[in-house]
Formats: structure tokens, C-alpha cells, sequence
């Protein structure tokens, strides 16, 4: 059940017209007064012929009219409106109980607290089975104003009870960091001009776009312009940004003049502070020199990156853990869902799209991020938009599979926060990451599996996956991917890696118990964690003693050198 507060208004009488009226397109059926202040003596306009609309409107404003006599200052904002609706699969609702479920909703927003003989008046109109229309004038019996504040959530607290009694669909409480609902106006436009969003939506996904093409707010407001959105910044006198509104293209008013929607109209994390906070958080990118030991391509360094990612929210008891870094790591995650989804192949941009518009309701809670905490994310994603060409195709799926094993941390991380409407975004998105993910695997898997090793070969791998990971190794045998697997784990054989020591890492990086395909999980983590050569142990001690072979300038001896046999024990292992 949704309750949805509009704004002060100052007209009863021309409320009570579209009440009463046939509405926009016919559909207000049979209006009539279900419930309504104590002190209603006034007859129904909806069932008695001789009452009008007029009488009604000045009934219900008296106490107005008498606080404006007393007063100089006239009250205008004095029209309190509140549609309740119930879900479309509920069940068929009587007046009766449409007038109970006023009463509840009038006496949580503190228009007609309960007992009070001298509170608003209000009355509750149905027009269509589904919902009604509860009306206030705020302006108590003895002149005072109630007390709204925080009437909203008090409302939607009681629609939750509600729900519970009569045995309706239950939805998720609310939190406050939920995007706006769209207006009827804005959707009825919407309508009108054959657009798919609203203007507010419609920006929302343009400005969430940007946010990794840009270093700091500037750049992002430049990024907007530069895409044809109509940016209207707010400046203090030293020309420092303050603030800004959007406006999108051909979204005018009656005048033809551009309609332009502050950030924080359009989300409540698209504010000029929070955008610089998360923009201007990330350190500067190292040297490139410091960057010889890390993966060639933005695609490995994202899925690198997620590591830190996947750390923070399983390990909480640490002393650098913390809800503040969680938070920023999750609201990281989504730029970077973001950046794969633009630069990804076009068979997988859809899917990813999605995911990166679910995952938008992950990203904020009550719980304020500490956006440096998310830096290698956030540099990840950056690199990606600024300097990725197209992926290779396992590079991708690693990535991928990455994101669906973070989407499920982080879904795990707001159920334990109980954060019910962020759960169930990454919920969402998860099902498109690993629709891409199938995607994006199958050329991979059929690649592998064409070029398998031999049968003494596998019979050797298999043994390593029994003693790798004798939990799970019955899963991973009859995994249909298993084959894949055993090209990858021979492949990084070849490299100089240790089959059964690879096993471990990969399983200890990603439990396996929720794995849909343990195998191609595994696929995955491994081909990323096994893509460069294992180092060579007698390589590096002889440029070790290569580079410490000079006697020190003090005349002491240099210390003796670790003598490396010439054959290391292993195992005679059959090759494909």
C-alpha cells in the first residue's frame, strides 16, 4: 500500500472538482465520502443531489477562515492530499475498511492524533476500487497548525501495519535515500512526448553515466554540457561551484523556457557535495614506473581491484573495518558496473545497463560513505571509460564473474544491515550480471573445451581438484564446464603454477557453496590469478647474487648466499 503526500495546496474547492469530477480519462467511477472528521455533518456531494462542492470546500476550510480573521498573516498552504493506493494483486477492499484505513492514515501524519476533539478536519473520497483520497484543511479547531514533520515516514510506518492487518502485499519500509517519485505531471509529459522516462529519471541515468568520465565536479558538469544536457551551475561570488540544477533537452514550460531539476531532486547521492566527495576522493594515479608489476590491461586491474572490494565486506572485525568503508566500496562498485557496461561488446550491453541501473539503489543507505576508502575501485572504473579498448574475451568474463561474486557480497552486506530496498536493488542486479556472465563465458568455454588435455592428463588434474577442494570436488567433477577448467589449469602448468596450489587460492577467494557452476567460477578466478608466468626461483636467486656480489664499502664479508639445487623435486606429470 502507498501513501503518497503531495504538496501544500491552497484550493479545496478545486481539489473536491477533481474528486468529484470524471477525472482525466474517465476513470473516477462513483465518488463518495467514506470516512471523514468527527464533527461531519455536512451531506456527501457523491450521494445526496442537493449538496455541492462549494458547501463541502467552505465546510471543511472554516477553521482556516477563522484563523485568518484573527490573524494578519492569511494561511495559503493549508490543502493537505494524500491518495492511498493498494497493490493491484490485492484483494477487493469495502468502505468500510477504506474508512478504517483513513483514520489510521490521518492519525499517523498527526492531522487527527488520536483522542484529539480539536483536530484537523478531513474527509477520505473513493473514486475507484483500489484507492482513495484522503483530504485535510490544516488548520486545527482552535487555530493552531498540527504538526506535519516527518509525516511521510510516520504514514508509511502505519501503511507497513496496515498491510500486515488486512493481509495485503507487505512492501519494504522506507529509508529516506529513495529516488523521488515522479509527479502525475511529470509522467502524464512523459506520456505526452513519447518519452520512456521522465525528465528526472531520464537525467538521473545521464548524470550516473557520466560520473566516471570526470575527476572532479566540473569536469562532470562540462562532460554533461558537452553531451547536449542543459546545466545550470550555481555560483559564489569568488566563482566557486555551490551547486546545479539539469535540465533536459525539450523539457520546456509554458513559457518555452528550459526546465531545469536541482541534483538533489533528481537523487538524493547526485548532489554537488556527494558528487564531489565520491569525484575529487580518489588519489592521484601513481607513476607510471610503479606500475610495471600490475595487470596490462584495465579490465585485469578491475577485477584486481574488486579484491579489495570483496575484503572489506566479508571481513568486518578487523581494525581498519568499518560500515563507512563498506558503503563507499558498494557505491564504487556501481561506477564501475557502470564503465563496463559502456565500453563492453554490444551483445552484452543491455544486460549490463541493468544492472547498472539496479544497482543505483545499492549504492546509498543511511550510512555515510568514506569515499577514499574506494579508491582502487574508482581508479578501475576510470581506466576503463579513459583507457580500455575493446576487452579480450576472458579478460571480460573474469571481470564479470568478479562483479556477480560482488553484487552477492554486497547484497549479503545490506541484508546484515537489514537495508531492505538496497538488498533487493543488488538482488536485482545480480540476476543481469550473471546473464551477462553466461553470455560472455560461452565463446570462452567452447574455446577451452575444444583443446582439452588428454585423458591421463585430466585424470591427473582431477586428483588435484580432489585434494584441492575435497569439499566441493563432486560439484566441480560433474559441473559440465569441468573440461574448460582442466585446459585452464593445464594451461597455467605449463606457465610453471602448481595446479593444486591454484585450486586452493581460487576457492579460498570465492566460497563456492552458492556457485550456480563451481567450475566456471573457478575458470575464471583462475585464468586471471595464472595469466603471467610463475617466477622463477633459480632465476631470481642468480640475480640476486648477481646484484649483491660487491663487497660493501665497510670491508665486511658479504653474507652467504642461499645455494639453489640444480633439480627441484615435482612430479612427473603427463602433458597434452
Amino acid at each position: 500500500m502507498i501513501a503518497a503526500i503531495k504538496p501544500a495546496g491552497s484550493n479545496t474547492r478545486g481539489l473536491l472538482a477533481y474528486l468529484y469530477g470524471p477525472g482525466r480519462q474517465d476513470e473516477h467511477l462513483d465518488p463518495h465520502i467514506v470516512a471523514g472528521f468527527a464533527m461531519l455533518g455536512m451531506p456527501d456531494p457523491g450521494r445526496d443531489e442537493n449538496a455541492t462542492l462549494t458547501e463541502l470546500a467552505r465546510y471543511l476550510d472554516e477553521p482556516v477562515r477563522l484563523r485568518n480573521s484573527e490573524f494578519g498573516r492569511k494561511v495559503t498552504d493549508h490543502v493537505w492530499h494524500c491518495p492511498v493506493r493498494a497493490a493491484p494483486e490485492d484483494r477487493y477492499l469495502s468502505d468500510a475498511e477504506w474508512g478504517e484505513i483513513a483514520q489510521r492514515v490521518v492519525e499517523a501524519a498527526g492531522i487527527a492524533p488520536p483522542g484529539d476533539d480539536l483536530a484537523c478536519r478531513w474527509i477520505a473520497v473513493r473514486h475507484a476500487d483500489d484507492h482513495i483520497h484522503v483530504l485535510a484543511t490544516t488548520v486545527r479547531e482552535d487555530g493552531r497548525r498540527p504538526k506535519l514533520h516527518d509525516s511521510g515516514i510516520h504514514v508509511g510506518d502505519a501503511c507497513r501495519e496496515i498491510e500486515k492487518g488486512y493481509g495485503l502485499r507487505q512492501l519494504k519500509k522506507g529509508d529516506r535515500t529513495g529516488t523521488r517519485r515522479p509527479t502525475q505531471a511529470e509522467m502524464h509529459k512523459a506520456q505526452r512526448l513519447g518519452w520512456e522516462q521522465t525528465s528526472p529519471q531520464w537525467l538521473e541515468d545521464r548524470i550516473r553515466a557520466a560520473i566516471p568520465h570526470a575527476r572532479t565536479a566540473e569536469e562532470l558538469l562540462a562532460y554533461l554540457e558537452a553531451d547536449g544536457i542543459a546545466i545550470k551551475p550555481r555560483r559564489g561570488p569568488s566563482g566557486d561551484l555551490l551547486g546545479y540544477a539539469a535540465g533536459r533537452p525539450g523539457d520546456l514550460n509554458e513559457k518555452g523556457e528550459q526546465i531545469f531539476h536541482p541534483g538533489k531532486r533528481i537523487a538524493p547521492d547526485l548532489t554537488l557535495p556527494k558528487l564531489q566527495a565520491r569525484l575529487e576522493a580518489v588519489v592521484p594515479e601513481e607513476h607510471p614506473t610503479a606500475r610495471r608489476n600490475k595487470p596490462t590491461t584495465p579490465w585485469q586491474q578491475a577485477t584486481d581491484a574488486l579484491d579489495t572490494l570483496h575484503t572489506q565486506l566479508t571481513d568486518t572485525t578487523g581494525a581498519d573495518s568499518g560500515d563507512e568503508r563498506s558503503q563507499a566500496h558498494i557505491a564504487a562498485l556501481g561506477e564501475l558496473i557502470e564503465a563496463t557496461a559502456q565500453q563492453a561488446p554490444v551483445n552484452l550491453r543491455a544486460e549490463l545497463d541493468a544492472a547498472a541501473k539496479a544497482f543505483a539503489r545499492a549504492q546509498r543507505s543511511q550510512i555515510r560513505s568514506e569515499d577514499r576508502a574506494a579508491d582502487a575501485v574508482r581508479i578501475a572504473a576510470r581506466d576503463i571509460i579513459n583507457t580500455a579498448t575493446g576487452p579480450d574475451g576472458s579478460a571480460l568474463a573474469a571481470l564479470i564473474a568478479t562483479l556477480v561474486w560482488s553484487a552477492i557480497l554486497s547484497r549479503r552486506w545490506h541484508e546484515a544491515k537489514q537495508h531492505a530496498h538496497q538488498a533487493d536493488a543488488a538482488r536485482q542486479a545480480l540476476h543481469h550480471l550473471q546473464t551477462a556472465a553466461d553470455h560472455a563465458m560461452s565463446p570462452v568455454l567452447a574455446e577451452l573445451e575444444n583443446r582439452q588435455p588428454k585423458e591421463q592428463a585430466r585424470l591427473t588434474l582431477t586428483s588435484d581438484v580432489r585434494a584441492a577442494v575435497p569439499d566441493h570436488a563432486a560439484r566441480i567433477l560433474a559441473d559440465p564446464s569441468w573440461p574448460a577448467l582442466a585446459t585452464v589449469l593445464a594451461d597455467a602448468e605449463a606457465r610453471g603454477h602448481q595446479p593444486h596450489q591454484l585450486l586452493k587460492e581460487a576457492a579460498a577467494q570465492r566460497e563456492l557453496n552458492t556457485a550456480r557452476q563451481p567450475a566456471r567460477v573457478l575458470i575464471t578466478r583462475i585464468q586471471h590469478t595464472s595469466r603471467n608466468p610463475a617466477p622463477n626461483r633459480r632465476a631470481e636467486a642468480s640475480r640476486q647474487r648477481t646484484t649483491m656480489g660487491t663487497w660493501p664499502t665497510d670491508g665486511a664479508a658479504p653474507a652467504p648466499q642461499t645455494t639453489i639445487p640444480s633439480s627441484a623435486p615435482g612430479r612427473n606429470r603427463p602433458r597434452r
